[in-house]
């Protein structure tokens, strides 16, 4: 270890900032010449200080890398090449670390713990061959990109099959981006610009109270229809805060799920009992709910939020926004072709009321808005509806007419907490 930090010492300019160390580069390959060279990831990063940057060049790497100290990991182009891509090892994707809200064991490709200003950019991480088996719904839960009490920036990333090798029906496991917080500590995390998908469970997710998340510009894409799990895109939950803005969410479709099953249906994004979270500007289509604001009498509220300015088309079976919360703020939003309602203020969780639902432009649906017969006090303003069966119902299932074949699996009572949140 002393010579490689010796040699990092000789070939690099140090500058003392601050008592902070800066301009430190090192780099993974063969790409650039003049830079101290390193053949894995892992290595590189230990040798590496604080403040660090780790540039890896495109080809493939074949290893799990855990950070936990400030630096940025950054992939480059070399000539007409430009995909620095980690891989599962030969001997598979292993457990590295444990969740701090389950105990449950977690297999990581890229694990930041304990740690602040991890940047990660223009990186590949596959899941492909993990070698993680459903063995029975394992509780190993495998995860492309993982910040655990730990804070900083992914951008302009591509994580891609998180999911179990073999039988996995109805294995709740496998995630894109992750970031939780426990024990105390907190996790501050900025993922843009991104590109997640064929995860089994769930695409970007931040959970736990002192999770800090903002979600923005990315595209999240599940299997579409699946028997693997009921899909979200995007999570906030179990007490989280943070913002979901301007993404793009598609194909999230629990296969076998009719309006009567309870608690396994798949979203396009999901707030589960997080308060104040934001959900702006987005499009979201070929899911189930679209987006949905649930609460949860034990885990607690998914209360005050504000749902503006979002594009959600072609919601199967459910609603296109779902609200079994209060005192949201629901404007602007344009919904066409929803199976069930366009807006379901859905009185199944507990209270619903104290919503106000106003601006909002309505195209296809069973029901433009459906008020839960057990709902309190909301306030329901100017909406436009072009074809809806019904424009404002009170009511706790939407039955179209028999005419209807695209709808005609809306038959049953509504009134069940359906959406199926990620809790590794």
């Amino acid at each position: 270890m002393s010579t490689i930090r010796a040699a990092i010492t000789s070939s690099v300019f140090l500058v003392a900032l601050g008592g902070h160390l800066m301009g430190v580069t090192v780099k993974v390959g063969t790409c650039r010449s003049g830079i101290v060279t390193f053949s894995t990831i892992q290595s590189a990063v230990n040798a590496s200080p604080a403040g660090a940057t780790v540039l890896v060049c495109p080809g493939t790497y074949p290893e799990q890398v855990v950070i936990n100290k400030a630096l940025t990991l950054r992939g480059v182009q070399s000539g007409t090449l430009g995909a620095a891509v980690i891989v599962a090892p030969p001997g598979g994707i292993v457990q590295n670390t444990t969740s701090l809200a389950t105990g449950n064991p977690i297999a990581a490709q890229i694990l930041v713990a304990g740690t602040t200003d991890v940047s990660i950019r223009n990186l590949t991480v596959d899941g492909s061959n993990n070698g993680i088996s459903s063995g029975g719904c394992t509780p190993l839960n495998l995860i492309g990109v993982f910040y655990q009490n730990a804070s900083g920036r992914v951008n302009r990333v591509a994580v891609v099959n998180q999911g179990l090798t073999g039988n996995s029906i109805g294995c709740q496991v496998g995630l894109g981006i992750f970031v939780q917080s426990g024990n105390g500590g907190n996790s501050t995390v900025v993922v843009s610009n991104s590109h997640v998908q064929n995860y089994q469970k769930n695409g970007i997710t931040g959970n736990e109270v002192g999770t800090a998340v903002t979600i923005s510009g990315n595209t999240v894409a599940g299997q579409g229809p699946t028997n693997g799990a009921a899909e979200n895109s995007i999570q906030i939950g179990f007490g989280a805060t943070g913002k979901i803005i301007s993404n793009t969410a598609i194909d999230d479709i629990w296969a076998p799920d009719t309006i009567s099953d309870s608690a396994d249906a798949a979203s396009g994004i999901l707030v589960f009992a997080s308060s104040g979270v934001t959900v702006s500007g987005n499009t979201v289509g070929n899911t189930q709910f679209g987006i949905a604001f649930v609460s949860d009498p034990t885990l607690g509220p998914a209360d005050g939020g504000i749902v503006t300015g979002n594009k959600v088309s072609a919601t199967h079976v459910f609603d296109g926004i779902e609200l079994c919360s209060s005192s949201n703020t629901v404007h602007r939003n344009t919904i066409n072709g929803s199976a069930e309602s366009a807006i379901h203020l859905d009185s199944s969780c507990g209270p619903v009321m104290n919503n106000v639902v106003s601006g909002n432009t309505v195209n296809d649906a069973c029901a433009g808005i459906m008020v839960g017969t057990a709902a309190g006090s909301n306030s329901i303003g100017s909406n436009a509806f072009f074809n809806a069966w019904q424009t404002v119902l009170t009511a706790d299932r939407c039955t179209p007419p028999l005419s209807s074949v695209r709808l005609a699996n809306t038959s049953s009572a509504a009134g069940i907490l359906r959406p199926s949140p990620a809790r590794p």
